[in-house]
C-alpha cells in the first residue's frame, strides 16, 4: 500500500493538516453565514478531503498515541488560526447600535460627516433620556466607527451584530416607493 508520509513524520503531518482543515472550516462557516454558496461549497470540498486524508493516516498508525495528540492539538490551533484569518478578512456588513446620553447627541452628526448613514431614535434609559443610533456599515469600517464614537462619546454603549442581507436604496432609485423588482435587485449579500 502507498505510504503518503513516513511514519516518523505522521504526527507532524496530522497536526499541520488539521490546522489547515479546521481553519478552512472556520472560513467556510463565515461564507455560509454571509450567503456565499459557491465559496462555501468549494471550501467544504477541500476541508473534507483534507480530513479524510488525516483520518486515513490515523487508521494506518493506530498504535501511535502521538497521532491523537497531534489531531487534538491541530484542531485547537486550527480554531485559533481560523478565527484570526476570519477577523483579518473583515468581510460583510454589520449593524451598530450605539446608545448615548442626549448631551452626546452630536455623535450622529459626526458619524454622518464620516459617511456613515445613521438613524437616531429617542429613548429612555436607567439614568434618563438617551439617543439610540443605528448604522449599517461594512465590517472593515469598524475601527473608523469606533474611533469616532470614542472621540465624541467615550461613555457610549454599543453593540455590533453581523448582517446577512442589506437593502441599500441609493440615489439611482427613482423617487417614491421603488417597485418590487427594483427592491429585489437592490438586495445585497455580504456587500
Amino acid at each position: 500500500m502507498f505510504e503518503l508520509v513516513p511514519a516518523a513524520l505522521v504526527p507532524l503531518f496530522i497536526f499541520f493538516a488539521r490546522i489547515l482543515d479546521v481553519s478552512i472550516g472556520t472560513i467556510r462557516i463565515m461564507f455560509v453565514s454571509k450567503g456565499f454558496r459557491g465559496k462555501a461549497t468549494i471550501l467544504g470540498f477541500i476541508e473534507v478531503l483534507i480530513w479524510i486524508i488525516i483520518v486515513a493516516q490515523i487508521f494506518q498508525n493506530l498504535d501511535n498515541w502521538l497521532n491523537y495528540i497531534a489531531y487534538a492539538g491541530g484542531f485547537a490551533a486550527g480554531n485559533f488560526i481560523g478565527m484570526y484569518i476570519e477577523e483579518k478578512m473583515k468581510m460583510g456588513v454589520q449593524i451598530y447600535r450605539i446608545i448615548v446620553n442626549q448631551e452626546n447627541s452630536h455623535l450622529a452628526e459626526e458619524l454622518m460627516k464620516h459617511d456613515f448613514r445613521v438613524t437616531v431614535v429617542d429613548g429612555k434609559g436607567k439614568f434618563g433620556p438617551v439617543n439610540v443610533l443605528f448604522t449599517v456599515a461594512k465590517r472593515k469600517r469598524w475601527q473608523e466607527l469606533a474611533d469616532v464614537v470614542n472621540e465624541f462619546a467615550p461613555n457610549a454603549f454599543f453593540s455590533v451584530e453581523d448582517v446577512k442581507h442589506v437593502s441599500l436604496i441609493g440615489e439611482d432609485v427613482p423617487s417614491g416607493r421603488p417597485d418590487v423588482w427594483t427592491r429585489m435587485l437592490k438586495l445585497k449579500k455580504g456587500v
